[in-house]
């Protein structure tokens, strides 16, 4: 008998080894075919970040006119983005997960934001062109945030980027219409090097020889003149 569990006892180990052995290997499989990765553009190289909050984007819907109500729109980061060049503002919000936008749009200075009623971390505004269905619409949006602190937040950004715009606007309503304004805020008028300033000497430079050419026609003329009435005199026989 002692022989026998022996024996079993040493099948028993030698089957526990073999499972463990089983559960320590771990196979890798190398991929058939190697994927490049592809850099996806945001479309926004060009523009500078004045903030990124998350929050919950929601937007009034009329489409039935007795059961108008609010629909939420996404929940994601949403930004406020100045262009670098133009100092354009504009509002983005993307979806969670999906990235898909569902706020996108200019900011303009008659805009206006309104707390939402019974909350002090949301706030209300109208959009009169909103992209985010590649189409320009207007929308009633209206946007939450975690807590009141970050609402403010918000409110101060966007406050900011409407004093941009509103600077921007007065620039050029400030300048003639066709005339570039320069990174110094002077127009191109006061550029002695300017096109308009090259083609007015060109033209003042253009007067100046039909002038002398004139002048020199008439010169030759009298002069011809002159002659024809010496070479007379000079052939006249004066008797006495």
């Amino acid at each position: 008998m002692s022989g026998e569990n022996g024996i079993a006892t040493e099948i028993l180990n030698n089957s526990t080894s073999d499972d463990s052995t089983e559960h320590e290997f771990e196979p890798q499989f190398e991929p058939i075919i190697t994927l490049p990765e592809v850099e996806v553009s945001l479309n926004e190289e060009h523009e500078e970040e004045l903030v990124k909050l998350r929050a919950k984007l929601f937007r009034f819907d009329t489409t039935d006119v007795e059961q108008s109500q609010w629909k939420e729109r996404g929940t994601g980061e949403v930004k406020i983005l100045k262009h670098k060049e133009n100092h354009s503002c504009r509002v983005v919000m993307r979806r969670d997960k999906t990235f898909k936008i569902c706020a996108n749009h200019f900011i303009t200075p008659w805009m206006s934001l309104k707390p939402s009623f019974g909350s002090d971390r949301a706030w209300v505004w109208t959009v009169m062109a909103d992209f985010a269905d590649e189409t320009a619409k207007t929308e009633c949006l209206a946007i939450r945030f975690a807590s009141a602190a970050i609402a403010n937040q918000w409110k101060e950004k966007f406050e900011e980027a409407q004093k941009i715009v509103t600077e921007q606007c007065d620039l050029y309503r400030n300048n003639p219409v066709g005339d570039s304004i320069t990174d110094s805020g002077q127009s191109s008028e006061e550029d002695p090097e300017s096109p308009k300033q090259e083609a007015k000497k060109d033209e003042q430079k253009g007067d100046e020889k039909v002038s002398s050419a004139s002048s020199s026609v008439t010169d030759t003329k009298e002069t011809e003149s002159a002659k024809e009435v010496t070479d007379k005199l000079a052939n006249l026989d004066v008797t006495k």
